[in-house]
Parts: C-alpha cells; sequence; structure tokens
C-alpha cells in the first residue's frame, strides 16, 4: 500500500476543441477545466503497442524508500503525456536519487513521434531543465515536473520560478523568467511547484515558493509565494499569493490543529478544544494545477505552509484580482456515531475504531468540530470546473480511513456536498457527473495511528477493505440531509477490482501469476483518469492492468481473461506495480490510451 499517513458533444465541438488548443493531451486533465473528456472514441486494449523506460531511478528510489517506509514504495508523480498529432511528450529522469535531497536528480523532456504505421515512437530530441522537485522523502512526496502546449511551444518548468519555452522542432529552449533572482536570475530556493496549465487563448498559468530552504522545507515558513501568469508573447504578470486569499490567518497567526495521540480515543471529551499551532503563510498546494473555466475564473488551492488544515479553493478574476475564497474546514458531519446506512464511515462510539463514548454526532473526532478538507502536498489532486461552472476538488481526510472528501462548490464559493472517495485523484467528468477512484484502504486504523484503539486489521473496520471506481451525482442523499442536514452526493454505478493475483512479466513478454496475493484486491493508482466521447474510463491498477470501464461499471473482457489470457480487450496487463506511484492516462485522436506505471509508459489499443 502506498499510503503511509502516520508520517503524516458532436463532430462540431470536435473541431471547436482542436480550434481552441491544438492538441489532443495538451496539459493536466486535458484541458483548462481539467475535465479529462475528449469527443472521439478510445481503442479496446488487445494490445501494448510501446513500452518506454522514462525513469530509471525507480529501482534506486524504491530501493532507498524502504528503511523510512518499512517497503519499497515509489512516492513521485510524474506527468500526464502530452500528445499532439504524431507527436508525444513525455518526462525523462537521470543523474542519482537521494533520498534526503530530491535536487540529485535531473528533469527533462522528450520529444517522440509515430513512424509510419504507427507502431513504435521515435526520439526527436530530450530538453534537460534545471527544475527541481522541493523537499525529500521524510517531509513529502516528490513533486510533479509538468508541462504544457501551446503556441507552437513545450513550456517546461524550470529553477527560479520560471519556465522554458522549448520550440517544438528544434528542442531548443529560451527561458522566461518573471522572478529574476540574482547573479545567474535564479534563486537557489526558488521553486515551482504545481503543473503549468494553459487557457484557451495560450496563456500559461502556474505557481511558485520562495522557501526558507527547499530541501528542509517545513523547518520555517516560506518567504513568498507567487501566482504567474505568461502570455503567448512572453509578457507575464506576477501577483503576490496573500492578496489572493485575504480572509486567511496570517502567517504568524495560531491555526487549530488535532488533538494529541496520547488522547485517545478522540475527541478526548465532548467539550474538547483542539490545540493550535502557528499557521505559516499561505501558497499554492503543491501539484495543484491551476484550473481555468470558461469565463476566465481562476480556481486555485492554498493552504497554509505549516498546517494542511486551513486550506482554500481560492477564486480569482481574469485580470487576478481575488473573487472569492471558500474555506476547506467544518463542512462534513460524518463523523462519530453516524451509521453507514446514513453516510457515515466510523465504527460505533466506543467499538474498536470509533469515536469515544458521548462524543458529539458527526464530527471528526481528531478536532471535535465538522469534518474538514485538508490540502496535502503528498496530493497530485487539482481543482476541475464542470460544465454548469461548479467545482469539484479532491481533498484529503484522516478520520475515513484516510481516503479523503471529494467537495463540490458552486462558481460563488457556496459548499454544495460531498463524497468519500479514494484520496489523490482529479476526477473526470462525464454530463453533470463525475468518475474518481473510490478506494476503502486496508493497513490502516479508523482515524489514528495507535493500534490498541484503532486497529489496522479487520477487527475495527466498518466496512472491508476494497478498491472501486465509482460515478457519483452531485444530487445529495436525502437521508443525509433529514438526518443531520449533511450534504452527501450520490453515487450512480461502481466497479471493484477483484483480481487478486499478483502477476509479473518476464523479459520475453510471459506472464506468470501468484493466485490470492491480495486477497482484498489492489489499490487504484490512477490519478486522472481518461474519459473517452462514450463515457469509458480508462484507469490503471496497482497490480498492473490497464482497465477500460463502461458506463454502469461494466469490463468486458475475453473468455480466460488474467489465467490464459493477458490482453482482453476490456483490460490489458502491462507490469506489476506493488507500491507505486500514482499516474495519470492520456489518450490521442486515434483512440490510444497512454498510461504509466513504475516509470515506463505503455501504450495500449487494438
Amino acid at each position: 500500500m502506498k499510503l503511509r499517513f502516520s508520517f503524516l458533444i458532436f463532430f462540431s465541438l470536435f473541431l471547436w476543441t482542436a480550434a481552441s488548443y491544438g492538441q489532443e493531451w495538451p496539459q493536466w486533465g486535458r484541458d483548462p477545466q481539467h475535465s479529462s473528456k475528449v469527443n472521439w472514441a478510445g481503442q479496446n486494449l488487445n494490445q501494448n503497442i510501446v513500452n518506454i523506460v522514462y525513469d530509471p531511478l525507480v529501482p534506486q528510489e524504491m530501493a532507498e524508500s524502504e528503511p523510512i517506509y518499512g517497503e519499497p514504495v515509489l512516492l513521485a508523480h510524474y506527468q500526464a503525456p502530452v500528445v499532439d498529432g504524431n507527436d508525444v511528450y513525455m518526462m525523462f529522469k537521470t543523474a542519482q536519487y537521494n533520498v534526503h535531497n530530491y535536487q540529485s536528480q535531473t528533469w527533462g523532456e522528450t520529444k517522440y513521434r509515430w513512424n509510419g504505421p504507427h507502431t513504435q515512437l521515435n526520439v526527436q530530441w530530450q530538453f534537460t531543465s534545471d527544475w527541481t522537485a522541493a523537499g525529500q522523502l521524510a517531509t513529502n512526496w516528490e513533486g510533479v515536473f509538468h508541462p504544457a502546449l501551446a503556441n507552437g511551444s513545450l513550456y517546461v518548468p524550470g529553477k527560479g520560478g520560471s519556465v522554458w519555452r522549448v520550440n517544438t522542432n528544434t528542442g531548443v529552449g529560451t527561458r522566461i523568467n518573471p522572478l529574476p533572482g540574482d547573479g545567474g536570475g535564479t534563486r537557489a530556493n526558488l521553486d515551482v511547484v504545481t503543473p503549468l496549465t494553459v487557457d484557451s487563448s495560450g496563456n500559461i498559468y502556474y505557481a511558485a515558493v520562495l522557501f526558507d530552504n527547499d530541501v528542509n522545507i517545513f523547518a520555517h515558513d516560506i518567504n513568498g509565494a507567487w501566482l504567474i501568469k505568461i502570455s503567448p508573447t512572453n509578457a507575464f504578470t506576477v501577483v503576490d499569493w496573500a492578496t489572493l486569499v485575504p480572509g486567511a490567518p496570517a502567517g504568524t497567526a495560531q491555526c487549530s490543529n488535532a488533538f494529541s495521540e496520547a488522547t485517545v480515543p478522540w475527541p478526548p471529551s465532548p467539550t474538547a478544544v483542539a490545540p493550535t499551532v502557528v499557521c505559516g503563510t499561505q501558497r499554492s498546494g503543491f501539484n495543484a494545477a491551476p484550473a481555468i473555466a470558461p469565463n476566465g475564473t481562476i480556481y486555485l488551492i492554498s493552504r497554509a505552509h505549516l498546517i494542511s488544515r486551513e486550506g482554500y479553493l481560492v477564486a480569482v478574476n481574469p485580470n487576478l484580482t481575488p473573487k472569492w475564497t471558500a474555506n476547506l474546514r467544518d463542512r462534513f458531519l460524518d463523523g462519530c456515531g453516524v451509521p453507514l446506512s446514513l453516510g457515515g464511515t466510523l465504527p460505533a462510539n466506543g467499538a474498536p475504531g470509533g469515536c469515544r463514548v458521548g462524543a458529539n454526532y458527526g464530527v471528526d473526532p481528531a478536532t471535535n468540530r465538522p469534518g474538514g478538507g485538508r490540502v496535502l502536498d503528498d496530493s497530485s489532486s487539482s481543482p476541475v470546473v464542470a460544465s454548469d461552472g461548479s467545482i469539484y476538488y479532491g481533498s484529503y481526510t484522516r478520520y475515513n480511513y484516510a481516503q479523503g472528501h471529494m467537495m463540490h462548490f458552486g462558481s460563488d464559493g457556496s459548499f454544495l456536498g460531498h463524497y468519500n472517495f479514494g484520496w489523490d485523484v482529479t476526477p473526470g467528468l462525464y454530463g453533470s457527473s463525475f468518475i474518481t477512484k473510490d478506494n476503502h484502504y486496508g493497513e490502516v486504523g479508523s482515524y489514528c495511528n495507535t493500534e490498541s484503539v484503532c486497529p489496522s486489521d479487520e477487527s475495527g473496520r466498518a466496512y472491508p477493505e476494497g478498491y472501486f471506481v465509482s460515478q457519483v451525482s452531485p444530487t445529495l442523499r436525502a437521508d443525509a440531509l433529514a438526518d443531520r442536514g449533511d450534504k452527501i452526493m450520490t453515487q450512480q454505478w461502481t466497479y471493484q477490482n477483484t483480481n487478486s493475483a499478483a502477476c509479473s512479466r518476464d523479459e520475453n513478454g510471459n506472464v506468470t501469476c501468484v493466485p490470492n496475493d491480495h486477497p482484498n484486491g489492489f489499490e487504484w493508482c490512477i490519478n486522472a483518469f481518461v474519459i473517452d466521447s462514450q463515457g469509458n474510463a480508462y484507469a490503471n491498477s496497482e497490480d498492473g492492468w490497464l482497465f477500460k470501464i463502461q458506463q454502469g461499471g461494466i469490463v468486458n473482457v475475453a473468455p480466460g481473461c488474467g489465467t490464459t489470457t493477458f490482453n482482453c480487450g476490456g483490460k490489458i496487463f502491462q507490469q506489476l506495480a506493488l507500491g507505486a506511484a500514482y499516474t495519470p492516462t492520456s489518450i490521442d485522436s486515434a483512440g490510444r490510451i497512454y498510461s504509466q506505471n513504475a516509470g515506463h509508459l505503455f501504450v495500449a489499443g487494438n
């Protein structure tokens, strides 16, 4: 299991889309709204056309993680493959991995091109950036290095808050430096911390943070944070992040935290008030790509540097002035004592894994107040703008077995609803609904890390471990509203990956399997979907399979799938990825699916 919480639509529409963006998949979530939706059909998963290693450091990364996490895990984020016709752009990594300093590595972009019969990706050029990920493994997962394709260029993150504008024909880059430093034009501790987002006019948006020390990033407060916009003519606008969140506590203020683990079961009493800590200055959540609505409103995810519980969804006007902020705190009433039948997730008060006897109904046991979304820098969840202008964001919460809550806000900042999902995902849109992974994690206690109070095995669970992909409607459950006024969205369908066999592929392509290796199934590794014109969702799992999930939660597979057949039409085996990173999928206009797995780029199709 990767999570370690103790540390913590028609042809005309297609033409309009192609004219606006010029590429099939130019950025995170495909379009400025991050909908992950395309207007053509994906192919069946009959063969792995391509298997390319883009991160050869993975074995070293996993080996060095074991002393910290107790098992080899790959706690890194990777970009979505960027696709423009026959051209494909994907990151690469070189140098050496240092568990104590991500900056020992080198990041860059490779341009590939499909050859004549579209059976092979050939390298056209490589561009090496000076961007580095902030932090180290003991404090945060490795951040995402993510470009955007626009204006005939590939925009690539650089050091010092800069961006490289790379010529797509030659691979030659020119630095755009909105935040010039001293000497060589960079500041050693100034980092781009989000993917680059491109709007329908070709403007680029991203966030940068100036750390006191960008290796030991949480030792002190930050020294500044900015939202940056670069126009197609390379003009730029820089806005101080703090001006965009005017109602947030100051960096030196105190913010409410959680009770001490020594006082479990929580809450310590019905009237207990959680302690406070220094907030730290507001900045972007790591890896949270800005989203841009069709009317030009920019949506950002913000958090206090020193506490993940003080987070906001931020709306910014097209002229980069603040529009509104919506606090993520005090939004859910599904905690202590709420039965599963009414949308709760915890065992009964007093039972193993449950809150203390007498706890207030519905509260987060860690705070004794309504549950709230947290912004973890280990996540890559980004805001998504729906067709009605509302916004979805996948926040983290610990008290529901670390599943997190998908949050839904109106275009005016009003809170509309929530749904337990599976943490670290940007949902895909289909009509008025969204598709998300829905992981019910095992190996983690209900709300705390004390085994005697929150047992991590089945004895302390309110519901069994299992791994699902679900489609959810924004329509609210009437029973939860009537019971306590809670706004829980409605599940429409779900698909459970019940595979329990761990399979591996040898160098000759032969697959062998160990039956019942994971009796409760395997975690979905997807963190951003492909949703095709028919509503099929393409998602990869930790078991190494890529799935084509049809509307209604249906996966059609050939006879013998998973025993004698490993390319089944509705899913295909690629490579076992136990402990591997959360990764996104992409699609091209031919319907081929680009997926990732333990530092490998796969392309699957007919």
